[in-house]
């Protein structure tokens, strides 16, 4: 996983709870990395189960609750980061523009980055059905980072898991424009 992913995390965790809350997880982890990260280096996704883990157990909030909110967090910062990937007219179209536009991109910059995948089945204008597949099994992540797609469109989504399958590396996501 891409050091970038670790590193807004741990931005994100200091800016919501605070810099001794990052350092008790630094800590309470036993890190290969000893949590030191450069965002274009690449670590375990193991680490970063650990560390949410932690913070869940800190401050009592469910993992996939803090994945979900991360994931709204961070597509904030990829928009800042990598605004020419933004140019469509709405959510739907820009989410169908992953896996054919902007995946190779990123393995043009990162050739060795292991990316999810997404499958769309069309269900109208206003609803449609995403088939996410990743072996990291972080679709808590995606739903976020997919809400934080409608929040950038100004759009309002109502976002639900399905179905789930080998445990979480194949789910199923309904997505409802709604509003």
């Amino acid at each position: 996983m891409k050091g970038i992913v670790f590193t807004e995390f741990l931005e994100l965790v200091e800016n919501e709870f605070g810099l001794e809350i990052v350092n008790r997880i630094i800590d309470g982890c036993e890190l290969e990395s000893k949590g030191i990260y450069s965002s274009v280096g690449t670590y375990s996704h193991k680490e970063m189960f650990k560390m949410v883990g932690k913070l869940s157990d800190l401050k009592d909030i469910p993992v996939n609750d803090l994945l979900e909110m991360y994931g709204e967090y961070f597509f904030d910062v990829l928009t800042k980061k990598y605004p020419q990937f933004l140019n469509q007219p709405n959510s739907f179209t820009f989410l169908k523009s992953i896996d054919n536009y902007i995946h190779p991109e990123v393995l043009k910059l990162y050739p060795e980055a292991e990316l999810p995948s997404f499958d769309f089945i069309d269900e109208g204008k206003n609803e449609m059905t995403l088939v996410y597949k990743s072996s990291r099994k972080m679709s808590d992540f995606a739903l976020g980072l997919i809400k934080g797609t409608a929040n950038y469109f100004g759009e309002k989504i109502l976002v639900e898991k399905m179905s789930e399958k080998k445990e979480g590396e194949l789910v199923l996501i309904n997505i409802k424009k709604i509003g």
